[in-house]
């Protein structure tokens, strides 16, 4: 298999107050709406949560190693069970994401052969939980969590990192508190 998708799902969504995942959009819960956006673009796809969660989805799941280290830990996870070569890894609570979005990263990620990592930018910041990862990113990111590292983009300082702008940054925009959702539903209905 060349290339594996991976559903990151595994935070406390503390700051919204319930479950990301479990929000609701056009009558689909976002772990699905976004899983079968990541799975129309990679052919496949594993949910990266906690023991016992979502096991009313139809994906896989694994749990992270290191629990409760936040999301490059949910990305040591997930190389560490690939058996592909790219790997394309992706947060639950970006409901804006498309499969053609995620597909011009795979793409860019397939056609650049020294690249560890491909990460859009959105208004000049890394989006690196809407990334395509190489299998051999995994010992650098251990060795960032080993030393206490959990931002992902220090986790990835002196590797290949391919960057490219996006045109749309809603569809990488992710809902972290109430206020963020209300405001997504808002724009969505326009």
């Amino acid at each position: 298999m060349t290339l594996q998708g991976f559903l990151l799902a595994g935070g406390a969504s503390s700051r919204m107050g319930t479950d990301k995942g479990y929000l609701t959009i056009g009558g689909e819960s976002l772990l699905h709406h976004v899983g079968r956006e990541l799975e129309a673009a990679t052919g496949n796809i594993t949910i990266v949560a906690p023991p016992g969660r979502y096991q009313d989805c139809p994906w896989p799941r694994i749990a992270d190693l290191r629990p409760g280290l936040g999301p490059l830990a949910g990305i040591e996870a997930a190389l560490a069970v690939t058996q592909s070569e790219w790997n394309l890894i992706v947060a639950v609570d970006m409901p804006g994401l498309q499969a053609s979005f995620l597909r011009r990263i795979v793409d860019t990620a397939l056609g650049s052969p020294g690249a560890d990592c491909v990460i859009p930018l959105s208004g000049g910041f890394p989006e690196p939980l809407c990334a395509a990862y190489r299998k051999r990113c995994l010992a650098p990111v251990q060795a960032a969590l080993d030393s206490g590292v959990r931002k992902v983009t220090d986790a990835f300082k002196g590797l290949q990192v391919v960057h490219f702008l996006i045109d749309n940054q809603r569809s990488v925009a992710n809902v972290n508190t109430p206020e963020d959702w209300l405001e997504f539903r808002e724009d969505h209905r326009a």
